[in-house]
C-alpha cells in the first residue's frame, strides 16, 4: 500500500490519541515558535517545552499542506524538497507532499548553501520549505535556484523572499485532495551520506516506505501501547524508517530536540518511552555521565523501557556489556542498512540473539543477503566479502545518474560496498566499507576492526582509523583518538595497548583529536583522509 493509506488509517481509527510529541529543553527567549506556544513542563526542578498532535491533526495539516501545493501546481512527479529541523511540522509536510504525488526530498540540515544548491539542482526541485535556522543559507543562493518556483518558510518572521507555510496552509481544507497513487509511484529522493564522496539522489517508491514500516514492526514489535523516542534527524532515512514502526502500529512518538544524557533520559521517563533508538556516541555519553554519578536513575521512571536499539555505526561489545550492568532487563537490537535500502532493518540482530552483539545480524524480514566477491560469487563462509542484500526495500536508481546505478544493482541485488563476512551460525559481521579498506605492504586492514579493539580502551571515548600514503608500505593505518573528558594517555600507552593485535594490524600513527560524526552518527572519513593528508611520512618515521 502507499505509505499514505497509514497515515489516513491511524487518523480514521486512533483520531482522537496522540499521534507525536514534541520535547524542547532548551527553548531560547528568541526561539521562533510555530503553530502554537509550547506548554511548560516542570520535572525534577527542570523545564522543558512541549507540544503534541493527535492522528487526527497530523492527517488534517498534511491535508491541508497537499491542497496548498495543488492549487500552487504541484503535481504527480513534481519535485519537493524540505529543509526543517526536528519538529511538529515536519512530518505533516512530508506526507503532504506525498498526498499531492508529488516527490518529497529531505535534505540534510548540515548543507551549506552550495549543498543545498547542488541537492536541489540533482533532484530537479520544484519547492521548497524552509525554517528559521536556513534563512541566511537559502538568502544566499535564491537567485541561483532557478527551478525552485516555490519557497514556503515554515516560523513566524517571514523573509520577504518567500511566503509564510503556516499562514497559507491554515486557509486550505482539511480533507484529503484524493490523489490515487499505488506501491509502485516514485515517493522520495534521499540523499547518500557523502562518506564517500558528494552525495548521491536516491529514488524511492511506496513500497520501499511501506515495507520499511513492516520491517521495523516486525523487528521490535510495536504495539499501540509503545512510546518511541526519536532523536536523530528526520532527514535521514534511519530516523524516519524506525518511526515508521510507530506509523504501522499506530502508536505515539516522542521527538526530542537535545541529545544531552539528561535531557534523554528525563524525556524517557516524563514520557513513558518504551522504545529508545540511540546512535553509539549518546549511549557511551549516557554511561559515562551515570558513572560519574551525574545521573541520579533512582529518581527516574524507567521500568517501561523495554528496547534499546542502536544503528548506523558498528557496535562495540564493551559498550554492550556496560549497558546491561546499568539496565540489565532491556531488549537490545542493531540494524544495518543504508539510505539505498531505505534505511535500517535490511539486517538486524534480533532482540533474541544478544548473545551475538558484535554481528549486525542476520537478514530482516523480507529481505536476503549474500556476501560475494569480486566476480559476484558467493564467497565461503567466515571469508570476507561484499554484502549484497534484495528486497522491496531497494532503491528504483539513484536519479538521473544510470552509470552508478549500473554499478550497485545487479538483477535486483544491492551491492552496498560494505565488506562483511558470515560466522557458521549464520549471523553477519561488518568488516569495513570497501572503500576504506588500508592496503599496506600487500595486506588488507579493515579499519572497523582496529576501531572495534581501541574502543576497549578505558580513556578512549571515540576513535577512527584511516589510511595514510606511506612511500615503501603504500598506506598505513593512523588512529585518530578522542579521549574521554579528563582521561589522561599518551602515545606510549596506546601502542602498549595495541600489541593485543595482530603486528600487522596495529596502527603505526597515534593521533589525538576529535572524531567527526555526521548527524547520523558515521564517522566522515573522507574528512579526516582530507585534514591528514599532508601528514609527512617517510620509513624511519613509522613504528613497526
Amino acid at each position: 500500500m502507499p505509505i499514505t493509506d497509514l497515515l489516513e488509517r491511524n487518523a480514521r481509527e486512533f483520531g482522537d490519541e496522540v499521534a507525536l510529541v514534541e520535547i524542547n529543553p532548551d527553548v531560547r527567549e528568541t526561539r521562533r515558535v510555530t503553530w502554537k506556544e509550547y506548554s511548560l513542563v516542570e520535572s525534577g526542578g527542570e523545564t522543558a517545552f512541549r507540544r503534541d498532535i493527535t492522528w487526527k491533526v497530523f492527517d488534517e495539516k498534511a491535508n491541508r499542506c497537499a491542497n496548498l501545493l495543488m492549487s500552487r501546481g504541484i503535481r504527480r512527479g513534481h519535485r519537493v524538497a524540505i529543509l526543517l529541523m526536528n519538529g511538529l511540522e515536519w512530518l505533516p509536510i512530508y506526507f503532504g507532499i506525498l498526498k499531492t504525488g508529488a516527490l518529497a526530498v529531505p535534505l540534510n540540515y548540515r548543507y551549506a548553501a552550495e549543498e543545498i544548491q547542488y541537492c536541489c539542482e540533482l533532484a530537479d526541485v520544484d519547492a521548497l520549505f524552509f525554517g528559521p535556522e536556513f534563512i541566511g543559507r537559502v538568502e544566499e543562493i535564491v537567485d541561483q535556484l532557478n527551478r525552485v518556483k516555490l519557497l514556503f518558510y515554515v516560523g513566524d518572521n517571514c523573509p520577504t523572499f518567500a511566503e509564510n507555510y503556516l499562514h497559507l496552509a491554515a486557509n486550505f481544507l482539511s480533507a484529503s485532495p484524493n490523489v490515487p497513487l499505488t506501491e509502485q509511484d516514485d515517493a522520495a529522493v534521499y540523499f547518500s551520506s557523502g562518506t564517500t564522496g558528494f552525495p548521491k539522489a536516491i529514488l524511492h517508491n511506496h513500497e520501499s516506505l511501506s515495507h520499511s514500516a513492516k520491517v521495523e514492526q516486525n523487528h521490535h514489535g510495536q504495539t499501540r501501547e509503545d512510546v518511541f523516542l526519536c532523536i536523530p534527524p528526520l532527514y535521514h532515512t534511519g530516523a524516519k524508517m524506525h518511526w515508521f514502526g510507530s506509523l504501522y502500529s499506530g502508536s505515539r512518538a516522542v521527538l526530542l530536540k537535545g541529545v544531552t544524557p539528561e535531557s534523554i533520559l528525563k524525556t524517557i521517563s516524563d514520557e513513558q518511552c518504551t522504545i529508545v533508538w540511540l546512535l553509539v556516541p549518546w549511549a557511551q555519553d549516557i554511561l559515562d555521565a551515570i558513572d560519574r554519578g551525574d545521573i541520579d536513575l533512582s529518581g527516574l521512571k524507567l521500568e517501561q523501557w523495554r528496547l534499546m536499539h542502536i544503528g548506523a555505526q558498528p557496535v562495540p561489545q564493551s559498550l554492550i556489556k556496560r549497558w546491561k550492568e546499568h539496565f540489565p532487563n532491556h531488549q537490545y537490537d542493531t540494524n544495518y542498512g543504508l539510505s539505498e535500502s531505505i534505511g535500517p532493518g535490511c539486517v538486524h540482530l534480533g532482540v533474541e540473539n544478544i548473545d551475538h552483539v558484535g554481528a549486525i545480524g542476520i537478514p530482516g524480514y523480507g529481505w536476503e543477503v549474500r556476501i560475494i566477491n569480486e566476480k559476484g560469487e558467493d564467497v565461503q563462509r567466515g571469508d570476507v566479502g561484499e554484502l549484497a542484500v534484495k528486497g522491496p526495500g531497494v532503491m528504483t536508481c539513484y536519479y538521473k545518474d544510470e552509470q552508478a546505478t549500473r554499478e550497485v544493482l545487479h538483477d535486483g541485488w544491492l551491492y552496498t560496498g560494505d565488506m562483511a563476512m558470515q560466522d557458521p551460525d549464520g549471523f553477519i559481521y561488518l568488516v569495513d566499507r570497501k572503500k576504506d579498506v588500508i592496503i599496506t605492504g600487500g595486506e588488507n586492514l579493515y579499519p572497523v576492526q582496529i576501531e572495534d579493539f581501541l574502543r576497549a580502551h578505558e580513556a578512549i571515548k571515540d576513535v577512527a582509523v584511516i589510511g595514510l600514503a606511506h612511500p615503501r608500505l603504500g598506506e598505513i593505518a593512523a588512529a585518530i583518538i578522542e579521549l574521554k573528558p579528563g582521561a589522561q594517555c599518551t602515545q606510549e600507552d596506546i601502542e602498549a595497548f595495541c600489541k593485543g593485535l595482530p603486528r600487522y594490524k596495529r596502527p603505526r600513527k597515534i593521533i589525538f583529536a576529535e572524531v567527526p560524526r555526521n548527524p547520523t552518527g558515521k564517522i566522515e572519513k573522507p574528512k579526516l583522509r582530507k585534514m591528514y593528508a599532508a601528514e609527512k611520512l617517510v620509513a624511519s618515521q613509522v613504528k613497526g
